[in-house]
């Protein structure tokens, strides 16, 4: 049986954090989540591999041959940033609605007249960080893409929105043209607010989907005065994000983290590489609309390229 170990990743570091309880570095043996899912001890030991690969988790052999598994210190912050992630409830909105209309599409291309709105639980892609949306969610998210005009629907008393439901004409327009980003689809005739990315990527504007980077990093580690200019950057573009507020308070100050830690003029790699991990996550984040977020995300990759994966 072929293993596809990029889509257990993710879930083996998750249940491994769980298992280390109060103590979130230990290590456990991870034949039970393996065996659970049909797995042999061969491609147990491959998985942890893999995982090592990642630089998400550390593997090591017990004295029964039991591959065992615990975090490294990257892992646990992937893993605490995923959590954050998942309980949000701005980026499980976004995903309820993404994922709605986008299974929306799928049903009016194979032919299915108004399918039952519930029934989006049942598909792959009904998932934020792993963990399964929930019916009010989906509710929700309907009621809102109806008052969008992306959908329209039959709706039944003690539901906000459709119980069946058919994309719309714009709703179509939305998927195929803007990935089914519903933001971006409402701004798509409104002028683009520019904001000059320090000396690197010139003006870049908001609701642009062509730009170019030519950020420069030092190849042996980290500029400090680019690091400076992403993080003033990075602060400039907030207000442009719609983040939710409590994110945008997160997001400003995890930019003004790098600055100072930057500034020092000999910054610990160990803090760059954490916050800037946390700016890269929010910024691919579904609560991010448009390409600024793809830009900034992309740059700061660029600009932190030499710091340690772990």
């Amino acid at each position: 049986m072929a293993i596809d170990f990029a889509k257990l990743l993710d879930p083996l570091a998750e249940w491994v954090y769980r298992q280390a309880g109060e103590n979130p570095l230990a290590a456990s043996s991870i034949l039970p989540f393996t065996r659970e899912r049909g797995m042999t001890d061969s491609q147990a030991f491959k998985l942890v591999e893999y995982g090592e690969s990642k630089g998400l988790l550390n593997g090591r052999q017990s004295s029964m041959g039991d591959p065992y598994a615990q975090l490294t210190d990257h892992g646990l912050a992937e893993m605490e940033e995923r959590l954050r992630r998942r309980s949000s409830p701005a980026l499980r909105s976004a995903a309820a609605r993404k994922a709605l209309l986008t299974w929306l599409w799928h049903r009016k291309r194979d032919g299915t007249d108004f399918p039952v709105v519930d029934n989006v639980l049942e598909a792959y892609d009904s998932v934020i960080e792993g963990d399964r949306l929930t019916p009010t969610e989906v509710d929700r998210a309907a009621a809102y893409l109806e008052s969008k005009e992306l959908i329209k629907g039959v709706k039944v008393s003690g539901r906000e929105g459709p119980v069946r439901a058919e994309i719309t004409t714009e709703g179509m327009d939305c998927v195929e043209h803007y990935d089914s980003d519903i933001s971006a689809y409402e701004r798509r005739n409104s002028s683009g607010t520019t904001f000059n990315i320090g000396e690197n990527t010139g003006n870049i504007a908001a609701n642009s989907r062509d730009f170019t980077i030519n950020a420069t990093t030092n190849k042996y580690g980290i500029d400090s005065a680019a690091v400076v200019m992403l993080a003033r950057a990075l602060r400039q573009a907030a207000p442009a994000l719609e983040l939710p507020e409590e994110d945008v308070l997160e997001f400003t100050q995890l930019a003004t983290r790098l600055e100072t830690e930057a500034a020092t003029g000999s910054p610990d790699l160990s803090r760059l590489q954490r916050w800037g991990s946390s700016i890269i996550g929010i910024l691919n984040s579904p609560v991010v609309s448009g390409a600024l977020g793809s830009v900034l995300a992309a740059y700061t990759g660029t600009v932190l390229s030499g710091l340690p994966s772990t």
